[in-house]
């Protein structure tokens, strides 16, 4: 009887693992072990740890919870809010070792690898996207300053993001997350 495939299980060891220890600590024997497989399977599903990687990254991205900042039924800026929420609790939930894939990639390995580069920025492509028609649908609500650069706001918001996760995790604290909500909901966005 044939054994039945470890993909999935090597996948989400590989997510698991380049999120809390990154990619250069992340061996092979890592993931292998943490999924339960024998080191020589991983090379029966990827090529490469770089491709466990770019799996995870996708992975990764499904997890996000873009559907928190799309799904009708409350105003934008509430969802953008609760969207951002659901992240820091993530972070929090996970004793602050643990920050945002795609930023922790693209900061590690981009420079590395053209493959990895490109994928981190399609990711911060659509997640720019993604908040920019939240901020557009603000807009046509009569909730957001009409005059306000969209596009531009979006990626400061997820620049704002991203920089306010690397200060929580190392001040073990959500104080940054409190002064990013401050900043850009009660400042920028009013």
């Amino acid at each position: 009887m044939a054994r039945a495939s470890k993909r999935e299980e090597i996948a989400e060891a590989a997510l698991q693992q380049f999120h809390t220890h990154g990619f250069n600590a992340t061996g092979i024997s890592d993931i292998t072990a943490a999924a339960g497989a024998p080191k020589g399977s991983f090379y029966n599903h990827f090529s490469s740890k770089e491709e466990s990687a770019l799996e995870a990254l996708s992975r990764y991205g499904a997890g996000l919870r873009f559907d928190i900042l799309t799904t009708p039924g409350r105003p934008a800026l509430e969802r953008l809010r609760a969207h951002f929420e659901h992240l820091g609790r993530d972070t929090v939930d996970s004793g602050f070792t643990r920050g945002c894939l795609v930023g922790n990639l693209g900061a590690e390995v981009a420079d590395h690898s053209e493959e990895i580069r490109t994928a981190v920025r399609r990711g911060f492509d659509l997640w720019a996207s993604n908040i920019r028609q939240a901020l557009t649908e603000a807009q046509e609500a009569g909730d957001l300053d009409g005059a306000l650069d969209t596009a531009a706001a979006a990626r400061f918001i997820l620049s704002a993001w991203e920089g306010t996760l690397i200060v929580a995790r190392a001040d073990k604290s959500t104080a940054p997350f409190e002064a990013f909500f401050h900043m850009v909901f009660d400042v920028t966005l009013r």
